[in-house]
């Protein structure tokens, strides 16, 4: 039996500090409304996954003192689009090459491997990295 289609909401935008805490405050936001959207399992892992990559690049673009992030998550035609707002003016890089047992230089690999597709969207003063997951009534779809 097929689930129901998720129920629309608007597109949920916020802005956060840019410090460590705004990734836990986000993935628990994201988690209230999968939870409306009826989005589980598998793909409720990897979309936490994503938004959790997103906002911490865009915490560590960030410098003291700097503007907020803004985080935004929406359900549209079947896709669901995460996307981490900083005020920095740096390209981000994934960065293939860097040692396993290494802190950074995974978080756009993983956003590469995980999603449908992902890109950066400049602004005036910097910029939004975003990806995509696609969803079907029954959760992900793959490749």
């Amino acid at each position: 039996m097929l689930s129901p289609p998720p129920p629309h909401l608007p597109p949920w935008h916020t802005a956060y500090p840019p410090d460590g805490r705004s990734v836990g405050w986000a993935r628990k936001e994201l988690r209230r409304h999968l939870r409306v959207w009826h989005i589980g399992g598998e793909l409720a892992y990897i979309a936490e996954l994503l938004l959790s990559e997103l906002v911490t690049n865009a915490v560590q673009a960030s410098t003291p003192g700097a503007t907020p992030l803004g985080i935004r998550f929406a359900l549209v035609d079947g896709r669901l689009r995460l996307a981490g707002r900083d005020g920095s003016d740096e390209q981000p890089v994934m960065n293939r090459d860097t040692e396993e047992d290494k802190e950074c230089g995974h978080g756009l690999v993983l956003v590469d491997a995980l999603a449908h597709g992902w890109g950066v969207d400049r602004r005036a003063t910097g910029k939004t990295v975003w990806a995509e997951v696609a969803v079907t009534v029954r959760g992900l779809r793959c490749r």
